[in-house]
């Protein structure tokens, strides 16, 4: 069955070996190749915009799935995610400039060290959880905030920090263009790594916890051990994520990571959907490019004769702010298991057609 096109109705997985297995069939496996092989040479038929935007998607969707393993699998909450993007980006800034260690090793460095500062902050998941935990997570965003205003060493205080461009055999990737490759290496390589972890009996520990913390230890999970670990595997995905982010701007701001963005990493792995790999994406694509298509259509509208009058033009700005909360809210109304949940819906109508149970 597994040299099948399509994945039959049913599952027919009946060995460990094809329970594992990242890709469903051959045709998705070769599909993805061929959407990364794309990939590649979309810097030399897309502009700037286009660039930019994928390279958001990139830094952010890599933080957004440490988000998700630690609340899509684990079953835990973290509102200070915001806070661990902008300790990974100041730390690759700060090692780059403090030690002269080349930023391509100063990247996978940041994230080893916001590892450790979530980690410090997780620890309060062995013993709470819920709305305590979420509250202790609260904390650690204003902590992390204030540490970032007073370290002046560290991120500049009102200053900011320079970030100098990821440098390769002599190679700046300074532009739009260049820098367009190391956020797909990197997105790539995260998302392929987050699928093995998944996989593996850390993964699988992972979503015991999730699924019922007492039958888990009874089977032996250690719970606070993969609660902390969750809180760490999360730090490190936003810390590499607020690294890219840092090299690619070239300058780095405490003003960006406030409550706000950590919000909006909780409502791109809700959209996306909880517990799905492939959703986080889907739910960092929708939330980079909503705002986007806004900005179109009110700048469509100033082309129309009402569009022009001085209360519309004014509140232009309010109603498109507006409309991006009411499509989230509309979003979570309607569709609460994400676009994953969505995805998969549509691929079955089409799969089963006309004959869809």
């Amino acid at each position: 069955m597994s040299s099948l096109a399509m994945r039959p109705c049913g599952d027919f997985r009946t060995s460990y070996k094809a329970d594992n297995t990242i890709f469903e069939t051959k045709t998705i496996r070769l599909m993805t190749i061929a959407l990364i092989a794309i990939a590649c040479g979309a810097p030399l038929v897309l502009d700037g915009y286009f660039l930019t935007l994928f390279i958001q998607i990139s830094y952010l969707g890599i933080a957004a799935l440490g988000l998700n393993i630690l609340v899509g699998f684990t079953g835990q909450i973290s509102l200070g995610h915001g806070a661990f993007f902008g300790f990974g980006a100041f730390a690759s800034a700060w090692l780059n400039t403090s030690f002269q260690i080349p930023v391509v090793l100063c990247i996978p460095l940041a994230g080893f060290l916001t590892m450790a500062v979530g980690m410090m902050f997780g620890m309060p998941a062995a013993r709470i959880k819920g709305l305590y935990l979420a509250i202790a997570t609260l904390a650690a965003q204003f902590i992390i905030e204030d540490f970032f205003a007073r370290a002046e060493w560290f991120s500049g205080g009102s200053s900011g920090s320079m970030a100098a461009p990821v440098n390769l055999f002599g190679f700046d990737f300074d532009t739009d263009q260049s820098f367009y490759y190391i956020a797909l290496f990197a997105l790539v390589f995260m998302y392929i790594w987050g699928c093995n972890l998944m996989r593996s009996r850390d993964g699988r520990a992972f979503v015991a916890v999730r699924d019922h913390y007492l039958s888990a230890e009874i089977m032996g999970v250690k719970l606070n051990k993969y609660r902390l670990l969750s809180f760490g595997i999360s730090s490190f995905y936003a810390g590499i994520g607020g690294a890219l982010y840092a090299h690619y701007l070239g300058y780095v701001s405490a003003e960006g990571f406030t409550i706000l963005m950590s919000i909006q990493f909780l409502a791109m792995v809700i959209i996306g959907g909880l517990g799905s790999i492939k959703g986080t994406l889907m739910g960092v694509v929708f939330m980079v490019l909503l705002p986007e298509m806004l900005e179109s259509i009110v700048a469509l509208m100033k082309y129309t004769d009402w569009g022009n009058i001085p209360m519309v033009t004014d509140g232009l700005a309010y109603i498109k702010e507006m409309a991006i909360g009411l499509v989230i809210i509309l979003f979570l109304i309607f569709e609460p298991e994400g676009l994953a949940h969505r995805w998969a819906q549509i691929k079955n109508y089409w799969k089963f057609y006309p004959f869809a149970y």
